[in-house]
């Protein structure tokens, strides 16, 4: 088979492109609660999503009109995704963590006028967000077989319906709308398909299994680990379950080599990773072992002692990782390439799409890349990271002043987050511009650079805050301490407080990390204090991002134990 003699310009171009080079290939498959396996090939997949395409047309819906989506990852959501844009219909998808009050506040703003859902028992009920007033049907009805009553020529019918073209909308990305209001940051086909090509330049040539955890319903998702991944003739799992057991023992039986994931996805890998080999009592071999792998190819690293055996709980076949979300520790890069599993790093908003890529040749740890091919970026004189190009939104749908608002007069997308260049000319983060903290001396303070050095402290899961101006804090959890056992490991504070020996051991090993971090920042940088977060974890968006207005407004408010101040 060969490749389309031009990159496609729409993602139904893509799926086409990929059915007809890997036919009958695995593309998506599902395990269920009962351990077995739904599986789908490339061209299964096109076919499924033909009469899904079919399907929607029959109850009603029309070119431009939108369409939600409320459902768990599953070969027939994406199916349900590519047969809406054979359709002509505008998805929006909802998150399954959202809150009820946020999907309703979509549903308003986008006008949707019908509602997609999955099915089992981790679907959604439309009644908790007031949705049960739209029509509703399941991504398994779209997607179904044909029954009695389906005309024979419903193929032909759907083959002769208008192409999508690359500039039409396909899709609107909604913000939470939790408080106030949400934005639809409209995203074209011409938008996602560059970058996908943008993409498959910088990702190696190689057989790519992979074992899909983030939501369908974010772009990141959309863009990698669907629409690159299908190109690639990769084969997707989607595991139902949550359970950390029960996912790797899905990377293993799938034998994975690439992962799309958030930095706070491999963070929870490698700890899980690092209790188990302190569970056999080789982590220092670990620590020795990983100080001489760094210096090998990335294979002979996979094969050294300890190193192998953490391969062994992937399935031994673990290649690759593609990150992009949030700030990625240097550290964290550093652990996964030292065992032989490579790291690139991406950046870019929901506005911007594919922004900047590191490469397979260049992936330094704690830069994110160069821009990819086409879109252009520069650095603001305040320092915040602004893009224009193929891959950059129009705008917010239906809603001018925030379009206006987020674009500069010469048209550059304003993204909000703060970085500059190395000396090569990648692109190096400092965090969200809304975070920064301006001293009363002058100084600028970037929150994620003093989380970094207390994580290289060996403080993982931190948030840094002013609290009173010139004031910085550090908020811990509790449940990180290296000093608690390792049977309290998943307790709060409020577990802990209980045993004061335990307590004062453990504030007393916080209190050499935080000063340890402080050795190595600046004087206007440094930590003046640290208190316990009340819960046993940050509270976090469903990619996994901490929310950091709620952890300010708790600390704002009262600390549940008396400040400690670091010496």
């Amino acid at each position: 088979m060969t490749h389309a003699a031009h990159p496609p310009a729409t993602l139904v171009e893509i799926l086409e492109d990929a059915a007809s080079r890997y036919g009958d290939r695995p593309a998506l498959r599902l395990k269920l609660d009962d351990g077995s396996l739904t599986t789908w090939s490339y061209r299964e997949l096109d076919r499924r999503s033909r009469l899904a395409a079919w399907r929607l047309r029959a109850r009603g819906l029309r070119p431009g009109d939108r369409l939600l989506t409320w459902s768990p990852s599953t070969p027939a959501l994406p199916a349900v995704y590519f047969g809406a844009m054979r359709a002509g219909l505008i998805l929006v998808p909802l998150d399954l963590r959202m809150a009820p009050e946020a999907a309703r506040r979509i549903a308003e703003r986008s006008e949707a006028v019908q509602l997609v859902i999955g099915t089992g028992r981790d679907a959604p009920d439309p009644a908790d967000a007031d949705l049960d007033r739209l029509p509703v049907t399941t991504v398994d009805d779209l997607t179904s077989e044909p029954g009695a009553g389906f005309p024979v020529d419903w193929e032909d019918q759907v083959a002769a319906w208008p192409k999508p073209r690359p500039e039409d909308v396909y899709l609107l990305i909604y913000t939470s709308g939790t408080t106030g209001t949400p934005k639809g940051v409209i995203l074209t086909h011409s938008n996602t398909a560059a970058g996908v090509a943008a993409f498959r330049q910088a990702i190696p040539h190689m057989e790519h299994r992979v074992v899909s955890v983030l939501p369908l319903s974010h772009l990141f998702e959309v863009l990698v680990g669907l629409s690159i991944a299908l190109s690639l003739g990769a084969d997707i799992l989607y595991v139902r379950s949550v359970n950390p057991r029960v996912m790797m023992q899905s990377m293993q039986q799938h034998r994975m080599t690439t992962m799309i994931v958030t930095p706070a996805v491999l963070d929870l890998l490698w700890k899980r990773i690092e209790r188990g080999v302190e569970e056999r009592g080789q982590l220092a071999n670990l620590e020795r072992i990983r100080r001489v792998a760094r210096r090998l190819p990335m294979g002979l690293r996979r094969r050294l002692p300890v190193i192998a055996q953490i391969h062994q709980q992937f399935g031994g076949d673990l290649r690759l990782f593609l990150s992009s979300g949030a700030f990625l520790p240097p550290s964290l890069q550093r652990a996964w390439e030292d065992i032989g599993v490579l790291v690139l790093q991406g950046y870019g908003t929901t506005e911007t799409g594919s922004g900047v890529l590191n490469s397979f040749d260049d992936h330094p740890a704690g830069t994110v890349g160069r821009p990819v091919s086409g879109v252009e970026m520069r650095i603001a004189e305040d320092g915040e990271i602004q893009f224009r190009g193929p891959t950059v939104t129009q705008g917010y749908w239906e809603d001018p002043e925030a379009t206006a608002a987020a674009f500069t007069e010469d048209g550059w997308y304003r993204t909000g987050d703060l970085g500059r260049l190395d000396d090569e000319g990648r692109l190096v983060l400092h965090g969200r511009k809304r975070d920064m903290i301006v001293l009363p001396s002058g100084f600028n303070v970037f929150p994620e650079d003093i989380e970094n050095a207390l994580r290289v402290a060996g403080l993982r899961e931190t948030v840094v805050l002013e609290t009173e101006p010139g004031r910085i804090e550090a908020i811990v959890l509790a449940n990180q301490a290296p000093a608690i056992p390792a049977g309290g490991r998943s307790r709060a504070i409020a577990g802990a407080i209980g045993e004061s020996e335990d307590l004062t051991e453990v504030r007393r090993d916080i209190d050499a990390r935080v000063r340890a971090a402080n050795a190595t920042l600046a004087a206007h940088s440094r930590i003046a204090a640290w208190r316990f977060w009340p819960d046993e974890d940050f509270p976090r968006t469903h990619t996994m991002k901490i929310k950091r207005n709620e952890v300010r407004a708790w600390a704002a408010v009262s600390a549940p134990l008396a400040v400690r101040e670091a010496e």
